[in-house]
């Protein structure tokens, strides 16, 4: 593969990965609710969801959603819903769980972080389409192969937005560590969490093509 079309590749997709979409507001709201563990484990999920949206690019279903309606709107509503379902979930913790430390041995369910990362990216079609538009531009046919160039850069993508979700986790681990010194924002950070979850749901639901 050409390195200059590579290294274009990956400056593209650092932008719309840093962009705020769905995944990195994800990310961002279980950093800041949880800790950055829970952020990294989260955006792991996610870049996991990413091998399917991939997968299913490179082999061309992608396509076929795309060019189906009732398909896109299924599986857009259906991730809108499981979103909504999360923000419902943190309205009902309230302040309950939220109020510890950050040095308490709380015990975090990060397998099911892992799990909802990987069950949000799947259940939003803009990814795939995101893969279906942007990997065949950067694909040199001359060299042949076309779905091994398009799988492999689907690779870069996921390598590339798993290091700035480590980095967002970080940080907003910081951002944490500050709101935990405001009671009156403390108390609330499972409403603000949940307000969040319903925005990015909100925003896969009114998403198009």
């Amino acid at each position: 593969m050409d390195l200059t079309l590579v290294l274009s590749f990956l400056g593209v997709a650092i932008v719309l990965t840093l962009m705020p979409g769905p995944d990195i507001l994800f990310v961002i709201a279980q950093s800041i609710s949880q800790n950055k563990k829970a952020g990294i484990v989260t955006g792991l999920g996610l870049c996991s969801g990413l091998t399917v949206h991939i997968t299913a690019a490179t082999l061309g279903i992608s396509a076929i959603i795309y060019q189906s309606a009732l398909a896109f709107a299924v599986v857009k509503y259906a991730g809108a819903v499981y979103l909504l379902f999360l923000a419902w979930q943190s309205f009902r913790e309230r302040e309950s769980e939220f109020m510890v430390s950050k040095n308490s041995q709380k015990t975090l369910k990060y397998k099911s972080l892992y799990k909802k990362g990987i069950f949000m990216n799947i259940l939003n079609p803009k990814v795939s389409l995101f893969f279906l538009a942007l990997l065949p531009q950067f694909v040199d046919k001359s060299l042949g192969y076309v779905h091994l160039q398009m799988f492999i850069l689907g690779i870069i993508a996921m390598c590339q937005a798993l290091v700035i979700f480590i980095g967002i986790s970080v940080f907003s681990d910081k951002v944490r560590d500050l709101l935990l010194n405001n009671l009156f924002i403390a108390k609330r950070m499972n409403v603000i969490k949940g307000l969040l979850l319903a925005f990015i749901g909100v925003q896969i639901a009114f998403s198009e093509k």
